[in-house]
């Protein structure tokens, strides 16, 4: 995978720094970005902003902000752009179904330390790009992130950046997320800092499944 990792410098891995979590988005995947797109706006009554090109990951999306440094991404394979020679992430490699909601991201204020107190499989540290944005990831080989995909991504942004900040704010706010999965508890003893990320229930249930609740100008509305 030809990534950027950058782990010198100002970026010297101190595995015994305390490291701090947030929910930073939700991103509901899709065969299309149009697909995607209408799903969200009917059950939300909310009209997505333009986000941007992943090249990295040969991906694309559209955005709504939920908030203070909190939003809803929907994301697609780009048909204009290059098959890269790894794995998407979000597992849309494999992606052939309705558009729902996949995967919860977790930012970070250290994301070496994060994925180094994390389940193995959680990633590698990457530095990705959305046109002028620029940001750290952890990004898998394979595609997937561990507990099928009920880990959440882990990201971290530059200091006092934040991209929710340069889209229009509409009133939605996520309220909470309910995060299901068979092993939920097993998840929990594994990334124990899982507990304290706020609005978010990690719970088991028979199948994983992200449900959310969105506080919206017509109430509350639910989307998976």
């Amino acid at each position: 995978m030809n990534f950027s990792c950058e782990t010198g410098g100002s970026r010297v891995i101190e595995f015994a720094m305390r490291f701090h979590l947030a929910l930073d988005h939700v991103a509901v995947v899709a065969r299309t970005l149009d697909e995607g797109t209408a799903y969200v706006e009917a059950v939300l009554g909310a009209k997505l902003s333009t986000g941007g090109k992943h090249p990295d990951m040969g991906t694309h999306n559209r955005l709504l902000s939920l908030g203070d440094r909190t939003y809803l991404e929907v994301i697609a394979v780009d048909p204009e752009a290059s098959r890269p020679s790894h794995r998407r992430w979000f597992n849309l490699d494999s992606f052939s179904a309705a558009p729902r909601m996949t995967n919860w991201i977790c930012r970070t204020d250290h994301l070496d330390n994060a994925l180094a107190a994390a389940p193995a499989g959680s990633g590698t540290v990457a530095k990705m790009s959305r046109g002028d944005i620029h940001w750290w990831m952890g990004v898998t080989e394979f595609g997937r992130l561990p507990f099928d995909d009920a880990m959440p991504a882990l990201i971290e942004w530059p200091e006092g950046f934040h991209p929710a900040k340069r889209l229009p704010d509409h009133g939605f706010r996520l309220t909470r997320l309910d995060v299901f999965h068979p092993e939920a508890d097993k998840l929990l003893a594994a990334f124990p800092a899982l507990h304290s990320v706020d609005r978010v229930s990690l719970r088991e249930g028979p199948e994983k499944r992200l449900i959310a609740t969105i506080a919206t100008p017509e109430g509350n509305r639910i989307l998976a």
